[in-house]
């Protein structure tokens, strides 16, 4: 994997641009392989749990970081916060004045609700608040103005739950600030899946998610490579883990 960022022009603007390619002036390649930027420091946090530090192993926190570039101060929201892996690295980012909104549905599972439940009550967590909402009316109605929303390895899971999907989007684009961005990540499926595997495979086709997104009003902006496996035959189920390579999009939105 190369890590490579391929950016989509449009009408946005430079700002859209800067957001994209740089933080603090600094090309996202060099974030995120400089020993001394903020996300470094975020990652090698001496009090991260070591299941953390594992789940690093195949995320390369690093990497998104850069391309979602939180910063100090940013509102944030992550959809479908689970456990809260990124939730945390979020929390860290944004920190000493930002928050994070950790949204989850009702029906988590035991084991990531307490997981999630434990990292509120971190110094890490002091500034996470824990919103538990369906995906589609994601949070209350006097919240909004977020600078940054992040939906990781979730939105998938959306195709078969009882979600209006349609409004869902519609959601996170009002509660977003103009110029604010939106970067989902998921397991790819095969051209031609759309929707139809996310129970079945975990996976969904880039081409569907994107065209729900955009349809909201979203503006696709950028696109990450660094979670890509073209090797993945895209037809076997990401859960249980099987320990083969899986081909997963990361993909940012402007409002």
């Amino acid at each position: 994997m190369t890590g490579t960022i391929k950016l989509h022009y449009s009408a946005i603007g430079i700002f859209a641009v800067a957001l994209v390619f740089a933080v603090g002036g600094l090309p996202i390649e060099t974030l995120a392989q400089d020993a001394s930027s903020p996300y470094a420091a975020v990652a090698a946090a001496s009090d991260r749990t070591e299941a953390d530090r594992q789940t690093d192993q195949r995320r390369d926190p690093l990497k998104f970081l850069a391309f979602a570039a939180p910063r100090p101060g940013m509102k944030v929201l992550d959809m479908g916060a689970g456990g809260g892996y990124s939730t945390e690295l979020m929390a860290r980012a944004v920190a000493p004045s930002g928050v994070v909104y950790g949204q989850n549905p009702a029906d988590i599972g035991e084991r990531a609700k307490a997981i999630f439940e434990a990292r509120l009550k971190t110094p890490a967590g002091h500034n996470i608040v824990s919103v538990v909402r369906p995906f589609d009316d994601p949070v209350p109605p006097d919240v909004r103005d977020f600078d940054l929303i992040t939906f990781l390895f979730f939105y998938h899971d959306t195709t078969y739950m009882a979600v209006d999907r349609a409004e869902m989007n519609r959601k996170l684009y009002a509660v977003l600030k103009p110029g604010g961005a939106l970067v989902i990540a998921d397991h790819s499926a095969k051209p031609g899946d759309g929707t139809s595997v996310g129970k079945l495979l975990h996976r969904i086709e880039e081409t569907a998610l994107r065209r729900e997104v955009e349809a909201a009003g979203f503006k696709l902006v950028a696109q990450g490579d660094f979670w890509r496996h073209p090797e993945d035959t895209r037809d076997f189920s990401i859960q249980p883990p099987s320990g083969k390579p899986v081909d997963e999009f990361v993909l940012k939105f402007q409002k």
